[in-house]
C-alpha cells in the first residue's frame, strides 16, 4: 500500500492527525515554557530584582561642583558610575585594577583611581574630574593650557589622569623639580612611553600656576 492509499484510510488519517497534533502541541508547549522563562528572567517594570545584593541605591554625589542623583549598585565603582552613568568620560578605563591611573580623579583634592573606589564611599566627599577642572567661563586650567602648548602628549588615552595627578601634586608644590615632579606623577602610566615630553609640559604647567 502506498503513503497516499495508507492516508486514504481511515487508520492512516487518523495516525496522520494524531501526529499533525502532537507535533503541534509540543510546538505550542515549548513556546509557553520559553515565553515563561523569559518572564522569569527578565526584570520587572518595577526594577525589582532577585537578589538582594543587586538591589540598586539612589545616592547624591557631589561631581565637579554639582549635586547629582544616581542610581548606584553596591559593588560599582565610581569609574562606573562618571563613565556609564552620570556620562563623564574623561576618567578612562585602562586596566581597571588600580595600576595605570588613567582614571585619575580627586576626591576632596587627593587623587584616587576612580577604578578602586566604590561610589557610595563618597557621598560625603567632593570628586572632581578632568571636565570640571576648567573654569565656569572655558578658560583652561594652567596645567591643561601647558598641555596644549607643550603637545605633551601622543595618543591622548593617559592625558585626564596625568592631568588630575599633575594637578594635585601642583597645588601643594608648585614650583617643583623635574626629580620632584616625575616622583609626584609616578603612579601614572603612559602607554606610549613618551614622558620627557609629559615631563616638559607638566613643569611649563607649574610655570603657569605660579604665573596665575
Amino acid at each position: 500500500m502506498s503513503e497516499k492509499e495508507y492516508l486514504k484510510t481511515g487508520e492512516g488519517a487518523s495516525n496522520a492527525v494524531t501526529r499533525r497534533r502532537f507535533i503541534m502541541g509540543v510546538i505550542a508547549g515549548g513556546a509557553v515554557v520559553s515565553a515563561a522563562s523569559y518572564r522569569f528572567l527578565a526584570p520587572s517594570s518595577q526594577g525589582r530584582v532577585s537578589s538582594t545584593n543587586a538591589v540598586e541605591r539612589l545616592i547624591s554625589l557631589n561631581v565637579n561642583g554639582k549635586v547629582r542623583r544616581v542610581d548606584v549598585m553596591k559593588q560599582e565603582t565610581l569609574a562606573w558610575t562618571l563613565r556609564y552613568k552620570l556620562g563623564l568620560t574623561g576618567a578612562k578605563l585602562g586596566c581597571d585594577r588600580a595600576e595605570c591611573g588613567a582614571c585619575t580623579v580627586l576626591l576632596d583634592g587627593v587623587p584616587h583611581y576612580s577604578c578602586s573606589v566604590l561610589t557610595h564611599t563618597v557621598r560625603d566627599r567632593k570628586v572632581l574630574t578632568i571636565e570640571g577642572l576648567a573654569a565656569a567661563d572655558g578658560k583652561l586650567h594652567p596645567v591643561q593650557k601647558a598641555i596644549y602648548d607643550e603637545q605633551g602628549f601622543q595618543c591622548g588615552f593617559c592625558t585626564s589622569g596625568f592631568t588630575m595627578a599633575a594637578v594635585a601634586f601642583l597645588n601643594k608644590n608648585s614650583n617643583p623639580t623635574r626629580v620632584e615632579l616625575a616622583h609626584g606623577l609616578s603612579g601614572n602610566l603612559c602607554r606610549c612611553q613618551d614622558y620627557s615630553k609629559i615631563l616638559d609640559a607638566m613643569m611649563r604647567g607649574a610655570e603657569y600656576m605660579r604665573r596665575a
